[in-house]
């Protein structure tokens, strides 16, 4: 995907100044933008996920701002490497998450902006806690194959609506995904198959077929109020 700055827009490289951690994020504001998708990286992954970053130039020639971030530190991602733990640790991701939620309503250039959390893997999760603890930010929540179920009772206090995108050949996250989707109360939830795919969606067209079912989601949920 191309990288040069969006017409009449901004990309930038931030840290995010959190209360236990600085964090690195990359910004992309289009002109006009209508709203902004907060990622959060699955396991093992960063800010630099080739299929996120796939995702989110999609959402910005869609007319979105989008917010990549690091959930971990430099740090912190070599323990994981060896570990493993950090990266199953819901609460501490979802903190982090929150935060640049926050971060990201106090910027001038997004004020005003719906937002919405967009997680895959294990990011899921803390994009839902994020979703349940902001009920008043985050106006829509979606799921790249994500584990949503590791988000436990937050599940029950997620208002916004929800998107489940799993791949059919997924077959143990896809049953994950029902399984957590009956506890959900958000407003309008869903859960969408792509036939075929397995978890990383690498197959022929599949995560094309995400950002369509995503972007027509966040058409629906986060239409921009006036600013």
């Amino acid at each position: 995907m191309p990288a040069e700055e969006p017409p009449g827009g901004v990309r930038e490289s931030v840290g995010i100044p959190l209360a236990e951690a600085r964090l690195e994020a990359d910004l992309v504001v289009p002109a006009g933008a209508a709203g902004v998708v907060v990622f959060a990286h699955g396991s093992g992954s960063s800010r630099h996920s080739p299929r996120n970053r796939y995702v989110a130039e999609a959402f910005v020639r869609a007319g979105f701002a989008t917010f990549l971030m690091d959930l971990l530190t430099a740090a912190e991602e070599e323990i994981d490497v060896h570990t493993g733990r950090l990266r199953f640790a819901i609460p501490l991701l979802a903190r982090r998450l929150t935060g640049a939620v926050d971060w990201v309503g106090s910027r001038e250039e997004l004020t005003g902006l719906p937002v919405a959390t967009f997680g895959a893997s294990t990011g899921a999760a803390a994009a839902l806690v994020t979703a349940a603890d902001r009920p008043d930010s985050v106006r829509a929540v979606l799921s790249r194959g994500g584990r949503p179920d590791l988000a436990g009772e937050a599940l029950g206090r997620v208002r916004a609506p929800t998107l489940l995108v799993v791949g059919g050949a997924d077959t143990d996250v896809l049953e994950l995904n029902r399984q957590a989707a009956e506890r959900l109360t958000a407003a309008e939830w869903e859960i969408s198959v792509v036939p075929g795919a397995t978890h990383l969606f690498p197959e022929p067209g599949a995560l094309d077929r995400v950002v369509e079912l995503s972007v027509a989601w966040l058409r629906r949920w986060l239409a921009a109020p006036a600013r």
